[in-house]
């Protein structure tokens, strides 16, 4: 398996670049992942307070997302 990694890289630079875009990729949706679960258990503690909760878990998923497009961005452009 490792094998493979390392002729890749050593062939083409597009694929390390394919790698690198799909590890930030999965970053952002562990990111959207973890504020999903925050954001459920805080509406399950306090319901009154869902639509403070709503906005904050939304800022952040769009955070983590904008990082994720910059990211995709710029190594595309490599």
């Amino acid at each position: 398996m490792l094998n493979i990694f390392a002729d890749a890289a050593a062939n083409s630079q597009v694929t390390m670049s394919a790698i690198e875009v799909g590890l930030a990729a999965g970053g952002a949706a562990i990111g959207n992942g973890a504020v999903g679960a925050g954001a459920s258990q805080a509406v399950g503690r306090n319901p009154g307070a869902m639509g403070i909760i709503l906005g904050a878990a939304l800022i952040f998923v769009g955070i983590s997302e904008g990082t994720f497009i910059l990211v995709a961005f710029v190594l595309a452009g490599k």
